[in-house]
C-alpha cells in the first residue's frame, strides 16, 4: 500500500543492505528484529577489513587513482614505489573509504608526478624498504666507496681501481657523499 492510498500495489523488489554489526548476533540480543533479519538474510557476504586484505591495496589504489584523475587536470601520473608501499603498511581504520579519500586528495593536491607519501598523509607509515631507487643507490655507493677505502688505507687510485671507475669519478662521489680521504 502506497503512502495516503487504500490501493494494495505488488512490487519487486530486492533489497541490499550493509552493516558492522553481526546482525544475526543483534537478532539474538533482541536489538535487531528477528523476522526481519531473516527477510534480509537470503545471502550474506562478509567482506575482510582492508587491513586484512593488504594484497588488494594496490589494485585498489590504482582503481581509485584512475577514477579521481578526472577530477581536475593533472601532472600526476600515478604512485611512487614508497607511497604504494606506505598504504599497503597503513592499517586502514576508515577503510575502502579512507583509502579513496586519500587517493582522491592526493590526485588533486600533489604537486609531482608521482604521489608520495606524504601526499597521502602516510609520511610516518613509509615502510623501510619502500626507499625509492635513488635513495638506495646513493646508500649503496656510500658504502662501497667508504668500505673501498678503508680497504685500501686510503689510497684513492687503488680505491678507483677496484670500483671500476675513473679517479676522477670517485673523487667527485666522495664529495656528494661527503667522504674525506682522511676517514676516521
Amino acid at each position: 500500500v502506497r503512502v495516503g492510498s487504500e490501493q494494495v500495489t505488488e512490487s519487486d523488489t530486492r533489497v541490499i543492505a550493509a552493516s558492522h554489526v553481526d546482525l544475526g548476533l543483534a537478532a539474538v540480543a533482541g536489538t535487531f528484529r528477528e523476522d526481519l533479519y531473516f527477510r534480509l538474510g537470503v545471502l550474506e557476504l562478509l567482506v575482510p577489513p582492508l587491513r586484512e586484505r593488504r594484497e588488494d591495496i594496490p589494485a585498489l589504489a590504482r582503481h581509485i587513482y584512475h577514477a579521481s584523475a578526472g577530477i581536475k587536470p593533472t601532472a600526476v601520473r600515478g604512485f611512487s614505489a614508497a607511497a604504494m608501499a606506505a598504504m599497503v603498511e597503513y592499517p586502514w581504520p576508515g577503510n575502502v573509504r579512507e583509502l579513496h579519500n586519500r587517493i582522491q586528495r592526493a590526485v588533486v593536491m600533489a604537486d609531482q608526478r608521482l604521489i608520495a607519501p606524504a601526499d597521502l598523509g602516510l609520511e610516518t607509515f613509509q615502510a623501510a624498504g619502500a626507499e625509492d631507487l635513488q635513495a638506495a643507490r646513493s646508500r649503496a655507493e656510500y658504502g662501497a666507496i667508504r668500505g673501498t677505502l678503508q680497504r685500501v688505507d686510503r689510497n684513492v687510485t687503488m680505491a678507483a681501481l677496484e670500483l671500476g671507475i675513473s679517479r676522477m669519478t670517485l673523487y667527485r662521489l666522495m664529495t656528494k657523499h661527503g667522504i674525506s680521504q682522511d676517514l676516521p
